[in-house]
């Protein structure tokens, strides 16, 4: 999702204007600045800014200083557990030399002055390091200048330490400069650009143990989810499902029954011209629990929706045909791609099919918002991980401007990309306007994961051809999937030889491998798409694709007679379009190579090991090429033969993100996205049925348990590269590690996930 924004260095659309710090009350305020619009002169040439035009300061602050001293940062990202406000703010913190126990964070509501406000694809502090380091930067240079004027010496002569500026043995905090100062600095985006940044050795915060910002309101209950919102007046509402996704229209309610229910309402036929929730009716009462008990009770005949009889078995077959359609789909850019050629004179060759099944998100909190119109603004109190691409779908549904329109920020219970898609706002403003008060709508769990937005079951056909000599001399890999991005966010499409494809539907097939002549083609499942809304789940593409990949290379190891790692580390060889660039990918397939081999002998790759029991390897770079995570992990894993039953006994995992910005937050992030890639490999999946999926609570839908956690043991490159992307990597190499382990250890192929000791013992029989 990178394409989003570029980052080349300072191109953050808020950095293209100079910074200015400036008296704010009793402290000061940082922020972006423009020039005053009064200052437009169409005698300058070209109707530019008149020379002496005064900077105004931006709306868009990043950061303040009060009288006492204290460091408030602005935070865009949505906060779900990975403390994100954390990682961020001392980003800002160690450039401003600030004193971290002063440092605060404010989670922002919507406001088109932010930009682009998502959280996802683990962008946040990859997008945000240049941004705040040079917002830091300044606002350490604006308060020395201040200090020194303040104290009556040479800015030369002062340095700023610990809050505070210090000259010689006299010192002034930020906090008395802040009282005293009535400062204002402006700095150009010439000079913004020019501004010292700290080399790593000189960091203090950043990849040093500090203590969390948010840890105390999450472990005392006072942090505010979206499902603590509460407004004066305010009712309740849960949705009567239609029994498809798209296209149903409400033919009658019956609510005869739920009348009975004390504090029952009424139920609305929601009329969207959005289209996001075609046929939801929402039955209103004074309390959750009536409105649920209510809900039951409501009888509603519906006509149409899409794919009311559609089966899992359906689309994956449809997904076949696609993929056999040779003139079907849309080439990505990763060469010339001479694959006929390639095949036809290859010596020998091997051909593969990979399948995934429905996945559910199963957030812990389920999706939830509370709406109220007045003065014209309607305001929605929700936990969002996407507030820039709901904002439009809301503007259309309720026929209002977007900047009529604000999404109060709470904390999310978990988000995993199902809060990418704000959909659930939808329902919850057109029911507050059609009632004239506030509305609270809650999805039970039934609810949400019958309107999730799942990722989409998959098929992907992977082709290798060789020479004599077992080279590798080309390779294809055809992938088809429903596709969130066509579906949700059209305008994101990425452009291709011949047409434009979802990136996140086809991430990680364009992998960092020199496999000679290469053919990429993303092909989007059109029946998926009309079935259920596809959405965008931890790791994303690479969830998925790479489960190919690294199933695929392992077999093309064993097809060649070469040794899985030595077959990987001779294809990573860092050649041509695979060599990396500045500033992001720095080193290429080289470092990627790297964490393989760490992760081999950290596993003790080679070794002896007890009967049935093998040791598997998978690769990968994370999320996109333009931001690469290189990862490794090593699985070890134990199969009983008579029942088919996989055990996982260790995950060694290896990591290149470049600066790690938060050590203990970084742990975290690998730990649970290893946990959340083995989940998906040997237990969760569900299958469609008549249009719905099949497991609607986690009664059938069977998550990772406790007691099935491995032993982990996650490392990290020590690197000042760039730092990168870590709340996903780690789950797309998890899946085909423990696949190549399982061969490993009996001699059994697994191609579909998620592996069921039923799989197992078909594999063994076969």
């Amino acid at each position: 999702m990178s394409r989003m924004i570029s980052h080349d260095g300072m191109s953050h659309p808020l950095s293209r204007r100079g910074f200015l710090v400036a008296a704010a009350g009793a402290g000061l305020a940082f922020g972006f600045a423009r020039l005053a619009d009064a200052a437009m002169d169409p005698a300058v040439p070209g109707g530019g800014v008149s020379p002496g035009a005064p900077p105004l300061l931006d709306p868009s602050l990043w950061f303040g200083i009060d009288a006492e001293g204290i460091v408030t940062v602005n935070i865009v990202r949505a906060e779900m557990g990975q403390h994100v406000g954390t990682a961020l703010a001392r980003i800002l913190a160690d450039e401003l030399e600030a004193d971290w126990d002063k440092v605060r964070i404010v989670h922002v509501d919507s406001d088109p002055k932010w930009g682009l406000m998502v959280t996802g694809g683990s962008w946040s502090v990859w997008q945000t390091f240049p941004l705040f380091s040079r917002a830091g930067a300044a606002g350490r240079i604006a308060l020395i200048e201040a200090g020194a004027r303040l104290m009556g010496v040479s800015p030369s002569a002062c340095a700023a330490r610990a809050g505070k500026v210090v000259a010689g043995g006299r010192s002034l905090s930020y906090g008395e400069i802040a009282r005293r100062g009535g400062t204002l600095r402006h700095f150009s985006e010439d000079e913004l650009a020019r501004l010292p940044i700290k080399p790593a050795s000189q960091r203090s915060l950043i990849g040093r143990p500090v203590k969390a910002l948010d840890i105390a309101t999450k472990t005392d209950g006072t942090a505010r989810y979206g499902i603590d919102a509460t407004l004066p007046g305010m009712v309740y509402a849960r949705p009567k499902l239609p029994p498809t996704r798209n296209g149903a229209k409400v033919v009658s309610i019956d609510d005869s029954a739920a009348r009975k229910v004390k504090g029952y309402l009424k139920s609305i036929a929601l009329d969207d011209p959005s289209e996001t929730v075609p046929g939801w009716v929402l039955v209103v009462a004074e309390s959750y629990y009536a409105a649920i008990k209510a809900t039951d009770l409501v009888k509603v005949e519906w006509a149409g929706g899409d794919g009311a009889t559609a089966s899992e078995q359906d689309i994956q077959d449809h997904a076949r045909a696609l993929i056999g359609k040779a003139d079907g789909g849309v080439d990505l850019d990763v060469g010339p791609g001479d694959t006929a050629t390639a095949f036809r004179t290859a010596a020998s060759s091997i051909e593969q099919d990979y399948t995934t099944s429905t996945v559910l998100h199963f957030q812990l909190e389920p999706v939830n918002a509370l709406a109220i119109e007045h003065d014209g603004v309607m305001e929605i109190h929700t936990g969002n991980q996407w507030q820039s691409l709901i904002l439009p779908t809301l503007s259309k549904a309720l026929n209002l401007p977007e900047a009529k329109i604000i999404l109060r920020s709470y904390m999310l219970g978990g988000g995993f990309g199902r809060r990418l898609n704000g959909d659930y706002t939808v329902p919850a403003a057109l029911a507050a306007r059609a009632l004239g008060r506030p509305v609270k709508l809650v999805l039970t769990r039934e609810d949400d994961t019958r309107f999730d937005s799942v990722r989409s079951p998959s098929v992907q056909r992977l082709r290798m051809a060789f020479d004599k000599a077992g080279g590798v001399m080309g390779m294809t890999h055809d992938a088809c999937a429903g596709w969130p991005t066509q579906v949700m966010a059209s305008g994101f499409l990425a452009p291709g030889k011949n047409g434009k494809y979802d990136p996140f539907a086809i991430a990680g097939a364009d992998h960092w491998y020199d496999v000679g002549q290469q053919r990429v083609r993303a092909i989007s499942n059109d029946l998926a798409n009309q079935v259920f809304r596809p959405g965008w789940l931890r790791s994303v593409g690479p969830g998925w694709t790479n489960w190919a990949v690294e199933s695929f290379i392992d077999e093309a190891a064993h097809h060649a007679g070469v040794d899985p790692l030595a077959f990987r580390l001779k294809l990573l060889n860092g050649k041509g379009r695979n060599a990396g660039s500045a500033p992001n990918a720095v080193g290429g397939a080289l470092r990627q190579a790297g964490v393989v081999r760490e992760a081999a002998r950290k596993a003790g790759w080679g070794g002896r090991l007890p009967a049935d029991t093998g040791l598997g390897l998978a690769t990968s770079f994370g999320q996109e090429r333009d931001m690469p995570t290189w990862v490794a992990c090593a699985a070890r894993v134990r199969v009983d033969r008579a029942s088919g039953v996989v055990t996982v006994e260790k995950l060694t995992l290896v990591t290149d993100a470049g600066t790690i910005v938060d050590p203990d937050g970084a742990l975290a992030q690998t730990q649970g996205a290893a946990l959340w890639g083995l989940s998906m490999a040997l237990h969760e999946g569900t299958q469609f049925a008549n249009g719905m999926v099949r497991d609607v609570n986690l009664d059938t839908y069977m998550p990772l348990r406790i007691a099935d956690v491995p032993d982990l043991d996650i490392g990290f490159i020590e690197s000042t590269e760039v730092p990168v992307g870590l709340g996903e990597p780690a789950v797309t190499v998890v899946a085909p590690a423990i696949g190549n382990a399982i061969f490993a250890a009996v001699g059994a192929r697994l191609r579909h996930l998620p592996i069921t000791p039923e799989a197992v013992r078909a594999a063994l029989a076969g």
